[in-house]
């Protein structure tokens, strides 16, 4: 969808007016894309509506070589299936071939009792895909809406590790 908005785009490097502290970006089109996981079957389960991660990464290629800043939102990180360092580090790779200017992360939040809701849908989904790591999940959640922050911290310094050796900064500025 964004790629058809690319002429407005330029119109905006071209004219928009950016604060000081990120006056000195390369491009005044800043671009993030979410990411829960790279594998095409797990997405679908997840993110059913989402376009597909073919789509976005190729939309991605195309709005770098327009010379627009482009980012990775690895949001939501999925709890033993997306925030592995190995899961992590095969995103971040990926990331890296398209030459992405930054990626952040963020945890998988969990609201809501009825069959609509987010941690009763989230913990559908694990029961009859995932069997093997509902309990984990359920540990590191605690019957709260968000992880544990031990947990959270684990997470974020995979990213870290990873985005530090591929040379990926971890923020837009």
């Amino acid at each position: 969808m964004v790629l058809r908005d690319i002429d407005i785009l330029k119109k905006i490097d071209k004219e928009a007016i950016l604060p000081k502290d990120i006056a000195n970006l390369d491009s005044k089109v800043i671009t993030t894309f979410s990411f829960s996981t790279l594998d095409e079957n797990i997405a679908k389960l997840f993110e059913p509506y989402a376009p597909s991660t073919k789509r976005r990464l190729n939309a991605m290629k195309r709005l770098k070589k327009e010379g627009f800043l482009v980012g990775i939102s690895l949001m939501h990180m999925l709890p033993y299936i997306s925030d592995t360092e190995i899961a992590i580090d095969e995103m971040v790779s990926k990331f890296k071939d398209i030459e992405v200017d930054y990626l952040f992360g963020g945890g998988l939040t969990l609201y809501g009792d009825t069959d609509n809701d987010s941690k009763i849908k989230y913990y559908k989904l694990l029961n009859e895909n995932f069997p093997d790591i509902v309990d984990d999940t359920k540990r590191v959640f605690r019957n709260k809406e968000y992880p544990l922050g031990s947990y959270q911290n684990k997470v974020y310094g995979r990213l870290a590790n990873v985005s530090k050796k591929y040379n990926i900064r971890n923020s837009i500025i």
